[in-house]
Parts: structure tokens; C-alpha cells; sequence
């Protein structure tokens, strides 16, 4: 390639450097170290290499030091010239090469999330399923993995049961009974009997045939008064129910339904047969409008005695003559989660708000079941509580706050795998077993691996558990269906829950 020069300059136009003899300024020493050069090409080409060596190696000792964290001492380095060369013609002492400085590293750095693909998006749109609340969470990991308002409160229907048990394991103990007692009255011949709350009281001898498994028996409770009097004749019965204070229905049931033609749930008084039901070996019948009438007309009959009943209160320190006790709170809670019963939960929220001091009213039972929740270590804010057998629509508890309790009762935390072992399976027992046409179908590829609470009021289906999912993981969840909704949101929370079931650890929240 020819250069052409700058005109009027003689300056050269492209990007080469003119030879300085040609401009006139050569130096005597330059023209010294060139003609050494020409005369001894191969010399002086190993003496250049030597120098570019040692000035890369001094830059890099300088690197070494900043990033080992050790420094290095290097003392100047240069090249020596062929013998023939004069002093002038020595390579002069190189610059030193910047340290150089190491790149910053975060000192976390943040994994990268997981995506998972396997969506049950479109189930969740389900219309049947109204305005759905929901969440699951990864019962190992803790991880959310899925969630439609989780953190919004909302009606529970029975699955407020977990929460009355947790409660009730927590505040009475694992072993606690319920008792029914007769005491001496202030008169001769006169015996008060002191109901304790007992809902599973049975006017059935030995309690054979009783809804209530193990349930005691009032006319045991009349022989052994008759034994303790001794031949003494009763005189006069007075009847304390004062541990219950009223109203004996809370205000925000429908009395007709669940009493009458649900024939779930009972007036709330101290002293009852059988959960007052019409009949005592059904899981639903009809109640009365006098539980305490009821069960005291069988206390008469089996003292064998139609002597005058009146309402008090036991004298101070009266002398025992007759008890009798309910099976432990193991016991009672057990069948009343596989059955759903509102008599057993309503009896157990009572006598938590009573134990803990918040009082022994339907309106003590918020503060009461609340406390008992409270050595849990789940932050309990925005739940409220109305009854403990969750019939009201004013309960209101978030899906997120199930989904943590079901770890706990999951793993058996502080007694709370007797909640477990009373969770009805999907498609096995309880009122996800046969005959309440759940898990069926399609949804039957879950059947035995979903252990949940049912619930049911009138704005709303609820559903909530532990799915031992497809690939092995254990979800926790919660499912509300709330709203205008049918019979048929059911069959779509099973639906659902189907696909938590398949997706397990894959489930996505999109």
C-alpha cells in the first residue's frame, strides 16, 4: 500500500509513521541502536522478547497480589543489550502495568426460582365454584404454590372444626372428660343434678346403641344416686345447667333447618341426652325445644320417681352422690370431625372460652378458641369466631391460615394428629366415604390420598386438608367455595383438589 502525503507538509495522509531520516531529525543514538539492529538482527530480536516478558511479568505479579490477597515485592526488571551495544543503546526500565481490580461478587447471590408448569388454572375458574378462596402450600418446603385470595377470610362452614380442636387439645388436654354429677341438695332427700356439658349423655342403659361411641349412661347416674342415698328417698330434684349461660341458640343459625329439618344441631344447655336428638342412634335427627326437660324426664324415670324439679345451683361443697364421664377429648373429637357433628364441637368450644376465662357464652367463644390457638405460633389476625362448629356465616378464617394449622396436624405438632386420624378420606370414610358422592368419576385417581375437612352452610362449600399428591408430596390445603352456590360445588372442589393431587410439587400458580 502507497501513502500519500499531506501537500504543502509532507505529512503523510495515512496511518503509518514516516521514517524519521526522511524529516531530517534522526539522533546520533537512534541511528546507533538501528545500525546495531541491521547488523545483529537475531540479537537484538531475543532481547526485545526477553524485555516484553519481564514487563508481562511484573504486570502480573501486580494482578496476582490484588486478587490472592497476598503482596508481592518486584524489583525493576531490564533487558540487557548485546555486548557490542553502548550504554545509550540499553532498554530503558519499563512502566509498571496497573493493578488491576478484581469484579465485585454480591455476597448472596439469589437462586433461581423454580418454574413449574403443571396448572389447574382453568379448574379453578370453575363457575360452580363462586367466589373461590383458596391456597396450597408445599407441607415440607412451606412454599405457596398456589393461591386465589388465600389471605381473605372467609366463612369456613365445618371446617372450623380443626380450629375448635386444636383449641380444645390445647386449652382442656388430650385426656380431659366431660362430667355429670349428682350432689346432696340443702334438704333431706333432695339431689341436684349438675350438668357439666356433656353433650354424649345417653338415656340409652349402658349406652349401648347410642350415636356416641362410649357414651355414658344417665340411668347408670340414677343408680348410683340411689345407691349412695342408701334407701333414702328423693324428695325433690333441683336441676343446675348454670355453667352454660345463654341464649341457648345462637342468633345467626337458621333454627328451622339445622334444628328441625336438618336435625343437626341442638339448643346449647348444660345438660343434655344424646345430643337431644329424637333419635339417639342417628347422626341427624330432629332436636327439641327442652334438652333439659328431655334428660331430666329420663333421670326421673330411672330413679324411679315423679317427685317436684326446680332450676338452682348445687350448695357449696355438697356431698357427691353420683358421676359420671364422657370418653376423653381424643375420643370426642375423633367422631366429630369423621361425622361433621355440631354438638360435640359446640359443647368443646364452651368449655374452652370457660377454661381460659373469656366467659361461657356464645359470644365468649371468639376470645376462648382464640387463646387456645394462640400456642400454636400462627398469627390468628383476621380470624373471628362465632360458634365452634363453624354453622354460622360470621366465622371468618383465611385458607392461609389452614394450610399452616394442616402442617401441624400433618405432623402431629402438640397432639394434633388425633385431628388427623379423624379427617374423613376421599372416597373411604366419613363424609368423603361412600355415600356422599364425592371423589367420584374422573376425581376416583385421588380416592384414599385426600385427608380433609368437609363443610357446608348455605353461602358456601368448604374443604380442607392434606393430599398425598402423584409424586409423593405432601400439600397442604384450603378451598372455599363461596357465594351463590349449589350442591354442585362439590363436585368441583373435588375437581380441583384432583388436580392438586396430580400436579403435586409441579403445581403452578399461574
Amino acid at each position: 500500500m502507497h501513502e500519500t502525503e499531506e501537500p504543502g507538509t509532507g505529512a503523510p495522509t495515512g496511518r503509518r509513521t514516516a521514517d524519521p531520516r526522511r524529516s531530517g531529525r534522526v539522533s546520533a543514538a537512534t541511528a546507533g541502536v538501528m545500525a546495531a539492529i541491521r547488523k545483529h538482527p537475531k540479537t537484538w530480536i531475543a532481547a526485545g522478547g526477553a524485555a516484553a516478558l519481564i514487563i508481562l511479568g511484573t504486570g502480573s505479579v501486580a494482578l496476582g497480589a490484588t486478587v490472592g490477597g497476598e503482596s508481592a515485592a518486584a524489583g525493576p526488571a531490564t533487558a540487557s543489550a548485546h555486548p557490542s551495544a553502548t550504554p545509550a543503546q540499553k532498554t530503558p526500565t519499563p512502566t509498571p502495568t496497573p493493578t488491576a481490580t478484581a469484579r465485585p461478587v454480591p455476597a448472596n447471590q439469589v437462586a433461581a426460582a423454580r418454574i413449574r408448569t403443571c396448572s389447574v388454572a382453568s379448574l379453578a375458574q370453575d363457575g360452580r365454584l363462586g367466589n373461590l378462596e383458596a391456597q396450597v402450600v408445599n407441607a415440607t418446603t412451606g412454599e405457596t404454590l398456589f393461591d386465589r385470595n388465600g389471605g381473605k377470610p372467609g366463612p369456613t362452614a365445618s371446617v372450623l372444626k380443626t380450629l375448635t380442636s386444636a383449641a380444645a387439645l390445647a386449652t382442656l388436654g388430650p385426656d380431659y372428660r366431660v362430667q355429670t354429677r349428682v350432689v346432696a341438695g340443702s334438704a333431706p332427700g333432695q339431689v341436684v343434678i349438675i350438668g357439666g356439658g356433656d353433650v354424649t349423655l345417653s338415656r340409652l342403659p349402658g349406652g349401648q346403641g347410642a350415636f356416641y361411641t362410649g357414651a355414658p349412661s344417665i340411668a347408670d347416674l340414677a343408680a348410683q344416686t340411689k345407691q349412695a342415698l342408701g334407701g333414702q328417698p328423693v324428695t325433690s330434684i333441683v336441676v343446675d345447667t348454670s355453667l352454660f349461660a345463654g341464649p341457648q341458640w345462637q342468633p345467626s343459625w337458621d333454627e328451622h333447618e339445622e334444628r328441625v329439618v336438618e336435625g343437626s344441631t341442638p339448643y346449647m344447655t348444660a345438660l343434655m341426652v344424646d345430643g337431644d336428638r329424637d333419635d339417639p342412634g342417628a347422626v341427624e335427627s330432629p332436636r327439641s325445644t327442652d334438652p333439659v326437660g328431655r334428660a331430666v324426664t329420663y333421670f326421673q324415670q330411672f330413679l324411679g320417681t315423679s317427685v317436684p324439679v326446680s332450676s338452682g345451683t348445687a350448695p357449696a361443697g355438697a356431698r357427691q352422690l353420683a358421676v359420671v364421664q364422657s370418653q376423653p377429648v381424643t375420643t370426642l373429637i375423633d367422631q366429630a370431625m369423621q361425622y361433621s357433628d355440631n354438638t360435640i364441637m359446640e359443647e368443646l368450644a364452651r368449655l374452652v372460652a370457660i377454661k381460659t376465662g373469656a366467659g361461657n357464652t356464645f359470644d365468649a367463644e371468639n376470645a376462648g378458641v382464640l387463646a387456645g390457638l394462640k400456642g400454636y405460633g400462627i398469627d390468628t389476625t383476621g380470624i373471628h369466631i362465632a360458634d365452634g362448629s363453624g354453622l354460622s356465616g360470621d366465622n371468618a378464617v383465611p385458607p392461609s391460615y389452614l394450610t399452616k394449622l394442616f402442617v401441624k396436624v400433618m405432623n402431629g405438632d402438640n397432639g394434633l394428629g388425633v385431628v388427623y386420624n379423624g379427617l374423613p378420606v376421599s372416597g373411604q370414610s366419613g363424609t368423603l366415604g361412600p355415600g356422599y358422592s364425592r371423589f367420584t368419576g374422573a376425581n376416583s385417581v385421588a380416592r384414599g390420598a385426600v385427608h380433609a375437612k368437609t363443610g357446608w352452610i348455605n353461602n358456601g362449600y368448604t374443604l380442607a386438608g392434606i393430599v398425598d399428591s402423584a409424586d409423593g408430596t405432601k400439600l397442604t390445603f384450603a378451598v372455599f367455595a363461596l357465594g351463590p352456590v349449589s350442591d354442585n360445588a362439590k363436585q368441583a372442589i373435588d375437581t380441583l383438589v384432583t388436580g392438586f393431587y396430580k400436579c403435586g410439587d409441579n403445581l403452578s400458580n399461574n
